[in-house]
């Protein structure tokens, strides 16, 4: 995850409020994005959770699930362009919907994360 906080994470984030927070939390908080698709989106982040050797960003559109497109902003928003993140599909079982609209991004802290052979999806051009 990005060390410095991005101007558009500064300008826009949620300072009031059950979500409110301030420049003392660094990447963590939420703040409203607009997305390329011109609408807005909540985006969430603990930041780097040292308790949980996790860090996690989830965001959400009000009447819909985010894009690709979108989530792919959100990840340049938050972490570096060399650092791979990843979206889970957990079992049924451990599901939780507390948004319905709402994706996840996920990076460990602690361990890299494995990428399958890009051979698997298709040649590179």
């Amino acid at each position: 995850m990005k060390k410095h906080v991005p101007l558009t994470l500064h300008t826009n984030r949620v300072r009031v409020g059950e979500y409110a927070s301030d420049e003392s939390y660094g990447m963590a908080g939420a703040f409203k994005l607009i997305s390329p698709r011109a609408e807005l989106m909540l985006v969430m982040s603990s930041g780097i959770d040292d308790g949980t050797g996790w860090e996690h960003v989830s965001a959400s559109c009000r009447d819909r699930t985010p894009t690709w497109d979108e989530m792919c902003f959100v990840k340049n928003i938050f972490w570096d362009e060399h650092e791979m993140v990843v979206q889970y599909h957990p079992p049924r079982s451990e599901y939780v919907d507390f948004h319905p609209n709402c994706l996840h991004l996920w990076k460990s802290a602690t361990m890299p994360i494995p990428m399958p052979p890009a051979l698997l999806v298709g040649p590179k051009r």
